[in-house]
């Protein structure tokens, strides 16, 4: 029997999994935005835990582990219904990678970062068909505040593959 999983499971193991995180976390954020498939907007939100960050050996890079849970409303495009992957379902999400810093101290490179994510989620849509997604994010941070553009798809590992392209504002604490 194959596992499917639900909004109700990813509900349920939503705050497992938070709770699981060491509350070490260097940074919390609450992000949220519009996320976009094709020209069709739904509303987005992501809590993410960024753990401290690690020297890329010699280099002025590091890397941080970082966490995401998340949700991407879902839509109603007239086009889709009736077809195999529709619009109209929400999915919530869980990803974990790193993120990746240039520079040293309170530089301003410092505050740019690239992350990437291997990204588990619920539901089938056009923009996300499968089980497994990969999220690569752009972003500034300052002490409080980021800006992030967000995109995330299956890689054309599976069809269709429209994706999830996201501008998203977050707050830390």
């Amino acid at each position: 029997m194959r596992f499917i999983p639900t909004l109700r499971s990813a509900l349920v193991l939503l705050p497992l999994t938070l709770t699981a995180l060491p509350a070490t976390a260097a940074r919390w954020e609450l992000q949220a935005g519009q996320s976009f498939m094709d020209d069709y907007g739904a509303n987005t939100a992501f809590i993410e835990a960024v753990f401290a960050p690690h020297p890329l050996g010699d280099t002025r890079f590091s890397w941080a582990p970082d966490v995401s849970v998340g949700w991407i409303d879902g839509r109603d495009v007239a086009r889709f219904r009736g077809k195999r992957y529709t619009t109209r379902d929400s999915i919530a999400l869980l990803a974990a990678g790193v993120r990746l810093y240039a520079g040293e101290g309170d530089e301003w490179s410092r505050r740019l970062f690239l992350s990437l994510q291997p990204v588990a989620h619920t539901g089938r849509t056009q923009a996300l068909s499968s089980v497994y997604e990969f999220a690569t994010t752009v972003g500034w941070q300052g002490r409080r505040f980021s800006v992030q553009l967000r995109h995330i798809s299956n890689g054309s590992l599976h069809e269709p593959n429209r994706g999830e392209t996201m501008a998203l504002v977050g707050v830390a604490f």
